[in-house]
């Protein structure tokens, strides 16, 4: 077997690179270990920056996102009882962000993959990749009850944190950068309409909650948890009950309760690993970066590598420049750190953190009180959540 790029990995950004590819000639065959309805059970936020939306719509997948997305130009702040507007719109000269799950974005992505007849080959075992640091790249895997072997010029690596791409560097080649946090997100999902039309990111002494939704039936919530919960252990009222104790009194009242469609506990972590270039072995998207979800860049930033990485590329194959290619790492990883310090600062921000004792609560209320009451303060939020400028 013979392509320009092999991607591994079929989740958004392996899709969204095949697809930007594509539409520029080059051809690519995405490899992925799960089955497609895997990757479609997998829940995952979504909270789309303008940047995403227009790749989106670059790609001809847009269309869906448009007609059942929520766009959203604010968000409500929630601290010592009183909920308070980020009024996204007015503070970044009028952008917004699109709330519609990565589920959905994978889901247009696949149809779109499918539908122009490209080469996914899925529940691939045995994966490996070889001689990345030559010429001639090629990846070796079972598919089918075969081997087969992939020969190709490149190799993207978008198969995530756990991947076999980041795992086959050799030792010494990267350099890992990682904070584990002391606490997770406890995530409900339901069919159930939203407490709030907006997003509500609570500050509460009894620990972070996020009001969340997927459309104007179901909503998303979440509560911080200790890592040594269980959701197994979370039953649907108990959930409930502690989310009414950490909303002000206007969201408990309006909040509608209902059964869980699925219920787990993720860890935060940030985690960055430089470089993201090893000769023709490019990571992408969680295979380099992980970011807590408070905020929402995950996603996004994956978005931009995919961009960062196309347009190099598409170089490459068109003009045989090799100048995108060398710079690609250090493009990516100016504009992850600044999105890990966005993450980093609103995870600080909004939790309770064990040991810290009352000191932290003051702290964090005297700097959300300023957030609120101050236009540079609030603008800098606003254009960090909205996303920053490639």
């Amino acid at each position: 077997m013979r392509t320009q790029v092999a991607i591994i990995g079929a989740g958004p950004s392996g899709l969204l690179l095949g697809q930007l590819l594509h539409r520029a000639g080059v051809d690519a065959i995405i490899i992925e270990r799960q089955s497609a309805d895997y990757v479609l059970s997998r829940i995952r936020a979504g909270v789309l920056e303008q940047v995403t939306t227009d790749l989106l719509d670059e790609v001809g997948v847009g269309r869906r996102m448009h007609q059942e997305g929520l766009p959203h130009t604010g968000f409500d702040l929630l601290f010592a009882g009183e909920r308070h507007r980020i009024d996204l719109h007015s503070l970044t000269g009028g952008q917004q962000v699109m709330v519609y799950g990565q589920t959905e974005v994978t889901r247009d992505l696949m149809a779109a993959r499918e539908a122009a007849g490209l080469q996914t080959m899925y529940q691939a075992s045995d994966v490996s990749i070889h001689d990345f640091d030559t010429a001639t790249p090629h990846v070796k895997f079972q598919h089918g009850g075969q081997w087969h072997t992939l020969h190709c010029d490149f190799i993207a690596g978008c198969d995530g944190f756990h991947g076999v791409c980041r795992a086959s560097l050799p030792e010494g080649a990267v350099t890992e950068y990682e904070k584990v946090y002391p606490f997770g997100w406890l995530g409900l999902l339901a069919d159930t309409p939203p407490v709030h039309h907006e997003l509500i990111y609570a500050n509460s002494e009894r620990g972070f909650a996020l009001c969340s939704q997927r459309s104007a039936t179901r909503s998303r919530y979440y509560l911080q948890v200790p890592l040594s919960d269980k959701a197994e252990n979370w039953s649907d009222e108990a959930f409930w009950d502690e989310l009414r104790l950490r909303l002000d009194p206007s969201a408990r009242e309006a909040l509608v309760t209902g059964p869980s469609l699925e219920k787990s506990i993720a860890p935060l972590r940030s985690f960055v690993a430089e470089p993201m270039r090893f000769g023709r072995l490019f990571l992408a998207g969680d295979a380099a970066h992980i970011v807590p979800p408070t905020g929402a860049k995950g996603l996004n930033l994956a978005a931009t590598d995919v961009k960062y990485l196309s347009s190099a590329l598409i170089e490459f194959f068109q003009e045989r420049s090799a100048a995108g290619i060398d710079h690609y790492s250090q493009r990516c990883l100016q504009r992850i750190w600044k999105g890990e310090r966005f993450s980093w600062w609103f995870t600080s921000l909004m939790h309770q953190f064990p040991g810290e004792g009352a000191i932290a609560q003051k702290l964090q209320n005297a700097e959300l009180h300023y957030l609120v009451q101050s236009q540079p303060a609030s603008t800098v939020l606003a254009e960090n959540y909205v996303g920053l400028p490639l």
